[in-house]
């Protein structure tokens, strides 16, 4: 048990601090796609799983992880991953950005977070659960897409990592506006950890890095998976409730550690402070968070286990799921900001 602890609280705090640094929330990449027209932080996502990738396949090959093959839930991917992406924009980050951003003393995501938990618990353990499993039920054969292609892996490893490093050396070459820059107050390391401005780039590569060291230290206290966010925080509603230790394992304490390396990155730099919004967020924080719950159950994983781990294996689960968490994310984006800024625009140009 305290293996368990150890190692996964170590891995949430290393992951919290450079998410939170970073500011790496996939609901953001995935939204300014379409209102900003902006693709750093949407590339900077697959950096992470082109990173992972090479990471975990060189660690299955040499025999210290090994991967599941369960088939593809299919429906469950699709229905599910649309309805997480509505949840994300409602709740205001994905699972993962809801842990962090608590971690900076945001009411909202607090609320975002319990919502997130009580939807997971309840698709997972309660009374949503016959339409999770029956969603879920629906499976192909083969898990993987070079599975289906009948290819080696490594395949789809070179071109998504060749594809991606194009992109990115694209990126950095476009000529960069001149950004206003306040004088340092910290010097050395604690300025590079605490004040200055990280690179999209630069974060996903760190966080590429930790969720391939995630693997082999889950697998060491007997839990063989990589990140994952929705079965954690499930879990650690129901243990609170029914007491049951078998549902704490090395992910439940990975989630925590998340939590608390956010509230240590934000302290040190000096952005931890209580909001509280008005009364029409926190609504939509609380459905959005119970609507991601669902989703992300239903879908097999949210934008950390679908979007980022199982794409990197290249399961068909994964990439599914992306383009169904974008869908969802871009009618609910369509819905409650941009369909809102059209009716202003006509309604001021009418007066």
């Amino acid at each position: 048990m305290l293996q368990m602890i150890v190692l996964g609280i170590i891995c949430g705090l290393l992951l919290g601090f450079v998410l939170q640094r970073g500011r790496f929330c996939v609901v953001g990449a995935y939204r300014d796609l379409i209102l900003a027209k902006d693709g750093r932080m949407f590339l900077a996502t697959f950096v992470v799983i082109a990173i992972q990738s090479i990471g975990v396949y060189a660690l299955n090959d040499t025999g210290v992880i090994q991967f599941g093959n369960d088939g593809f839930p299919w429906l469950g991917t699709i229905v599910g991953g649309f309805i997480f992406g509505i949840g994300m924009v409602l709740a205001g980050g994905c699972a993962t950005g809801t842990w962090y951003r608590a971690g900076e003393g945001m009411i909202g995501s607090w609320v975002a977070l319990f919502g997130y938990m009580l939807g997971a618990a309840m698709t997972k353990y309660g009374v949503w659960k016959v339409a999770g499993d029956n969603l879920l039920s629906y499976r192909t054969n083969d898990t993987y897409i070079h599975e289906t292609l009948n290819v080696s892996p490594w395949v789809l490893v070179i071109i998504v990592t060749l594809l991606v490093g194009i992109l990115v050396i694209r990126e950095l070459r476009k000529p960069k506006l001149p950004i206003f820059k306040m004088k340092p107050s910290k010097t050395g390391l604690a300025h590079i950890l605490f004040e200055k401005r990280w690179h999209p780039f630069v974060t996903a590569l760190l966080v590429g890095l930790i969720a391939i060291m995630a693997w082999p230290l889950s697998a060491m206290t007997g839990r063989m998976f990589g990140l994952g966010i929705t079965a954690p925080s499930a879990n650690i509603l129901t243990f609170l409730i029914t007491g049951d230790d078998a549902l704490i394992d090395w992910g439940t304490f990975l989630v925590v550690g998340i939590f608390l390396g956010s509230f240590i990155a934000a302290k040190g730099s000096g952005e931890f402070r209580w909001r509280l919004p008005d009364m029409k967020t926190l609504r939509n924080n609380a459905i959005g968070g119970v609507t991601m719950g669902f989703g992300a159950s239903v879908a097999g994983g949210c934008t950390i286990g679908n979007g980022l781990v199982n794409s990197a294996l290249f399961a068909w689960q994964g990439w599914i799921a992306i383009v169904f968490f974008l869908l969802g994310t871009w009618v609910a984006t369509y819905f409650t900001i941009i369909r809102k800024q059209k009716q202003a625009a006509a309604a001021s140009k009418a007066a």
